[in-house]
């Protein structure tokens, strides 16, 4: 049974830095990719980054690269997203999420997903 249990979320003032994590269990995640998508109260889930598990290659929403970081340790089967420079717009309810294949960016893409952890940004 696959399981994603993602955790790190919480409160942090605008400017500051958050680390989310994303364990992975019940498979092996060579072939897959692993996505992060956030959703805002009333907005649709949006895209934020994604990482190949194999190979390492990222690919990030235009609107946040610089400021947000994905990342993957194999030997642990967890993926990261290191947020920087965090901005009020930026509070959501955090998601990760597994795709058998290539990076994708849509959400109907993706096979696999956590529970959520919601980061809020306080100015």
């Amino acid at each position: 049974q696959v399981q994603l249990v993602e955790s790190g979320g919480g409160l942090v003032q605008a400017g500051g830095s958050l680390r989310l994590s994303c364990a992975a269990s019940g498979r092996a995640f060579s072939s897959y990719s692993m996505g992060w998508f956030r959703q805002a109260p009333g907005k649709e889930r949006e895209f934020v980054a994604a990482i190949r598990w194999s190979g390492g290659r990222t690919y990030y929403a235009d609107s946040l690269k610089g400021r947000f970081t994905i990342s993957r340790d194999n030997a642990k089967n967890t993926v990261y997203l290191q947020m920087n420079s965090l901005k009020p717009e930026d509070t959501a309810v955090y998601y990760c999420a597994a795709s058998l294949g290539p990076i994708r960016q849509a959400a109907r893409e993706y096979d696999y997903w956590g529970q959520g952890t919601h980061v809020t940004v306080s100015s």
